[in-house]
């Protein structure tokens, strides 16, 4: 278990900490700190506050990432999804929202908006070479598979 510190920021208190919808759910809901409604336009995108900040062990990252509900009903998602939060930042959690859908929607106060997934971070070491290991995939990229 990995020891992670949440601070509620001033005027938030009424705000609820970001939390596991089930018991077997990998992200932790978050929920927008908004002071008034916000509307995102289509093709809008907007930061939007959750009144939080955190501490994590070097060892972690937090990601931010959609909530699957909001992307299929609402065409809302994150951007730069996942977003990562680093074990060094201490600002407040915000998500970037975009608008893909065709009509406008509006964010409320406490409104489940994304949600935050923690991962390990692997330690590695970049090792400069002049030549690479040869595979049997070699330089193919996107669409090299077919699919």
């Amino acid at each position: 278990m990995y020891p992670v510190k949440i601070k509620q920021l001033p005027g938030n208190e009424d705000m609820a900490l970001p939390r596991q919808m089930s018991t077997g759910a990998s992200g932790y809901d978050l929920q927008a700190a908004v002071s008034e409604s916000v509307t995102l336009l289509p093709g809008e995108r907007r930061l939007i506050p959750t009144g939080f900040a955190i501490a994590m062990p070097e060892q972690l990252e937090a990601q931010i990432r959609p909530r699957s509900g909001l992307a299929y009903k609402h065409g809302i998602t994150c951007l730069n999804s996942p977003g990562t939060i680093d074990a060094d930042y201490r600002g407040e959690v915000k998500v970037l929202l975009v608008n893909l859908g065709s009509e406008p929607f509006t964010i409320e106060r406490g409104e489940r908006i994304a949600q935050m997934v923690f991962q390990v971070v692997p330690l590695v070491s970049l090792e400069p070479c002049d030549e690479l290991p040869d595979t049997v995939r070699g330089a193919g990229g996107f669409g090299h598979t077919g699919t």
